[in-house]
């Protein structure tokens, strides 16, 4: 069975699951989630926690009907929120005699390669003293993640840095469901592949509290299983949803992951960078990057798009613009614009990745 023998699990709860009605934190719920997860430290797991809710938290407390649009609203429940929870969940692991560490996160900690290291270290610290790291974006100084961003790709991030055994993430709803809001809707127990047909199927939210909805729990899944970890996507609401899922019974919908990991330099490439621009590529290039496991090669690249520095990781796309490969580039935009490079290595397939 995929879920046999899962030692490190990275659990994501969204703010939907946290918060009630009046966006406030429903105790309750909280107590039931920080439950099944002492649970799963105590049959010998290392659990790491990656949690919404400041936002929610913090717009009760400021008034907030709905998920303010303006950034300095946003930061501002984030930081009024944030201390908020972070009491509330040290009060409740306590109860069960368990100590937690708050690890708030930008994009830029897990892009910069020391610092990636650093915080990867810091995590497996903790989790060899029995503490239950709990992992949020940094929102209160963060703009670019509070706008874009959400905690669904940093759970995956965060499961991919150490790397996890399972990513688990808990929502309002049962998984992915087919035919959503129709007669015979219905929840899809497994995907192998995402395709452009799942993308479709999953919609964005309509929450007041939320950011990215099921469209960004696929875009999660991708990492995930790029990364070699299963993903599960389930209710938040149920009481045994951890227990249930690692027990293999049917709840929820579960990713399966590429049968071969990425070494931890090679998910760094992929998954932890903004790149500074795309290489397109003929067909090949494509296929001598894809199938004949080269390097690449000037004249196999069409179009260069964007600015960025040696060094810098690119997107690599096919002809059609489609990405399929990252990679860091060994010559600037310009110095590849130019056209005087010969038969030398743009990137070499070392610092190369396929997705």
């Amino acid at each position: 069975m995929l879920l046999q023998n899962i030692s490190r699990l990275v659990v994501k709860v969204g703010t939907g699951v946290l918060t009630d009605a009046s966006k406030q934190p429903d105790l309750a719920q909280m107590e039931q989630l920080v439950s099944q997860l002492a649970g799963q430290r105590k049959a010998g797991r290392e659990v790491v926690l990656v949690t919404s809710g400041a936002v929610g938290a913090g717009m009760g407390a400021l008034g907030h009907n709905k998920r303010p649009q303006e950034l300095a609203e946003l930061q501002a429940c984030a930081a009024v929120g944030q201390s908020r929870l972070m009491a509330t969940y040290e009060k409740l692991f306590a109860g069960f005699g368990l100590s937690v560490a708050q690890i708030l996160l930008t994009h830029d900690d897990l892009e910069h390669h020391e610092r990636h290291l650093n915080a990867r270290n810091t995590l497996v610290t903790l989790l060899r003293h029995g503490v239950v790291p709990i992992i949020n974006e940094n929102d209160a100084v963060s703009f670019t993640e509070l706008k874009f961003g959400d905690n669904d790709t940093l759970s995956a991030l965060v499961a991919s840095l150490l790397p996890a055994d399972l990513l688990v993430i808990l929502t309002t709803v049962e998984g992915v469901i087919e035919n959503f809001g129709q007669p015979g809707a219905r929840v899809v127990s497994q995907i192998e592949h995402i395709d452009a047909t799942l993308e479709q199927m999953a919609g964005g939210t309509d929450s007041a509290t939320a950011v990215g909805g099921m469209a960004s729990k696929v875009q999660a899944a991708k990492i995930a299983v790029r990364s070699g970890i299963p993903l599960v996507i389930a209710s938040g609401r149920r009481r045994d949803a951890l227990s249930g899922v690692l027990s293999g019974a049917d709840i929820g919908t579960l990713f399966v992951p590429r049968s071969t990991r990425l070494t931890g330099r090679k998910r760094w490439i992929a998954f932890f960078h903004h790149p500074g621009g795309s290489l397109f590529l003929d067909e090949g290039a494509r296929k001598a990057l894809r199938e004949g496991g080269k390097s690449l090669l000037p004249p196999g690249i069409t179009r260069c798009e964007g600015e960025f520095a040696a060094g810098e990781v690119v997107r690599i796309c096919d002809a059609d613009g489609t990405e399929f490969a990252r990679g860091i580039a060994d010559f600037s935009a310009a110095e590849i614009r130019s056209g005087t490079l010969q038969r030398t290595e743009v990137i070499h397939r070392d610092n190369l990745v396929l997705l």
